[in-house]
């Protein structure tokens, strides 16, 4: 009998974003299991599987429900959006696969926003760079404020997730003012919002600008080092080549 759960990140919710691998992973499952959202944006392409979902800040009930689902035989996909294994649900399943040892796990691999994002918006990312979520949710403030810090100071380029939200509509402001204490104001920066997506969006801007931008929860920032510049519209970090 099999009991197979893959944790499968699909990218940026576009057939085109998803790899070989998470479609094939989809496609034997026979059931999938997932944030009612991401459900709602795979039924457009898989319209013949049964979906199985849970709100938001239940992903543990939603962990158990792909275990269970493994359990009875059956072959299950946990769909994350971007990669299953940065800010998606990954960990959390290796956290409670002790219950399920009979269960074979299989973590499948997906294009993050801050990968698709800096495709968008140039190349950002070419030298040293650091991820950081604003979500509070279940990261302290303190902790995501020296995180700000740490990364500013060592000149990082920046990624930053969820932004902000209606709860925390402010966060990018004063993740700004952080960064505007090690970064100059004309520092290059980069916003993508719905990323793969029909509406998608990119603005290129200065950090002092940033400050005062609206962004959403579908938005993806960059925040450049002291090198980054604006090459043809486009944000880029050198990488350090010599003789270019």
């Amino acid at each position: 009998m099999s009991m197979k759960l893959y944790v499968v990140g699909f990218g940026s919710g576009s057939f085109g974003s998803m790899t070989k691998e998470c479609v094939e992973a989809i496609e034997k499952s026979e059931v999938i299991i997932g944030y009612t959202v991401y459900a709602e944006l795979m039924k457009n392409f898989f319209p013949n599987k049964i979906f199985l979902t849970t709100p938001m800040k239940r992903e543990k009930e939603r962990v158990i429900l792909a275990f269970d689902e493994a359990s009875k035989g059956k072959t299950a996909a946990l769909i994350c959006s971007g990669d299953s294994g940065i800010y998606g649900m990954a960990g959390l399943v290796y956290e409670l696969s002790a219950r399920y040892p009979d269960v074979e796990i299989e973590i499948v691999p997906g294009v993050t926003a801050a990968i698709s994002g800096a495709a968008l918006v140039g190349a950002p990312l070419t030298h040293d760079f650091a991820v950081i979520s604003l979500s509070d949710l279940l990261t302290a403030w303190e902790k995501i404020e020296k995180r700000l810090r740490c990364a500013s100071m060592a000149d990082f380029t920046i990624v930053l997730y969820n932004p902000s939200s209606k709860k925390r509509a402010d966060y990018l402001k004063k993740a700004c003012d952080i960064m505007l204490e090690y970064k100059t104001g004309d520092t290059v920066c980069a916003a993508a919002k719905n990323i793969g997506r029909i509406d998608e969006q990119v603005e290129i801007m200065t950090l002092e600008k940033l400050r005062d931008t609206a962004v959403d929860m579908f938005t993806t920032v960059f925040v450049g080092n002291s090198e980054t510049k604006v090459i043809n519209g486009k944000m880029v970090t050198p990488r350090g080549y010599r003789n270019v």
